[in-house]
């Protein structure tokens, strides 16, 4: 791997953590001016799809479907959709930089759905880990003077997470496995924008864009934090890995607590530094948990060579 090609990697990696923690800045002016969260959606993933087939058509990239890829992409679909859905609706509750560090869990999520499902073996760091992120979303729930959020927001953003980390399991235990990441992500909008279709009254409740702003809210959304984000995962993915992709994941919630605190005036106390911590130290570990482990027992075994 040359030194330019490694760099690529990494500053796509972070491109795509720091587009997709935009959601909140593009989604909450649209709530100001009377959008509902399925109206934004529907217009998120429209103009998504549209955008994405557009650009693998340029590139010549083939839409062609087997037989048994349709039924575990519509599952995905779903999936996925229910986690965006989830996610927006607890943006309603919660301060937005809140929930999307809570999101951020998801890959301790796969982890424990790996050990009760697929039995792969959990570590005492893996166990140490999500204690630590349980811990730390048990500080995020309780302000510094007792106060506490809302119990629906925390709910909707768990499930949001639980959903996106049971997509991630069942992509990477199917047919979808070998499928490209352009592709799967098409279809598995296009097939969730199916839920904003139903429930929508099959469109009869679509609401139109307001304004000019909401137009450039709603084309930004649909661009950087899905699109955007969607090819440089990729690219960082194939240039430096997928563990030290995951990991700049954390500018993800960092962004979204950023345009939080410094355009939408939410607070950010003490408490709750230490809590977002916490989890991105959590989550952290866990994606670096086998690697080191491996490291570490490598290095053990070279040692007892030298002796």
């Amino acid at each position: 791997m040359n030194i330019s090609n490694k760099a690529k990697g990494f500053v796509c990696g972070a491109v795509a953590a720091a587009t997709y923690g935009m959601n909140p800045l593009f989604t909450l002016p649209l709530y100001k001016e009377g959008l509902s969260v399925d109206s934004v959606l529907f217009y998120r993933y429209a103009f998504a799809v549209l955008i994405l087939g557009i650009l693998m058509k340029i590139q010549g990239q083939s839409f062609a479907l087997k037989k048994n890829e349709v039924l575990p992409l519509l599952a995905g679909g779903l999936l996925f959709s229910a986690s965006s859905l989830l996610l927006f609706m607890s943006y309603k509750h919660m301060d937005a930089g809140i929930a999307s560090t809570i999101l951020f869990v998801y890959p301790v999520m796969v982890a424990v759905i790996m050990f009760l499902f697929f039995h792969e073996k959990i570590s005492l760091l893996t166990v140490f880990c999500i204690l630590m992120a349980l811990s730390g979303i048990g500080m995020l729930y309780k302000g510094d003077s007792g106060e506490t959020l809302s119990l629906i927001g925390m709910l909707l953003v768990i499930l949001s997470s639980l959903s996106y980390a049971i997509y991630i399991v069942g992509v990477n235990h199917s047919t979808l496995k070998t499928m490209s990441t352009a592709k799967l992500t098409f279809y598995a909008l296009l097939f969730g924008l199916s839920i904003y279709v139903v429930r929508l009254n099959f469109m009869t409740d679509l609401q139109a864009v307001p304004s000019f702003p909401a137009w450039v809210n709603i084309l930004a959304m649909a661009f950087l934090p899905t699109v955007i984000s969607l090819i440089c995962t990729a690219i960082s993915i194939h240039s430096i890995g997928s563990t030290p992709t995951a990991i700049l994941g954390a500018l993800e919630p960092v962004t979204a607590l950023f345009f939080g605190v410094m355009i939408f005036g939410e607070r950010l106390t003490p408490r709750l530094v230490l809590g977002i911590l916490m989890i991105l130290v959590a989550v952290t570990f866990i994606v670096v948990g086998k690697s080191v482990v491996g490291h570490i027992n490598h290095l053990f075994l070279h040692l007892l060579r030298r002796h």
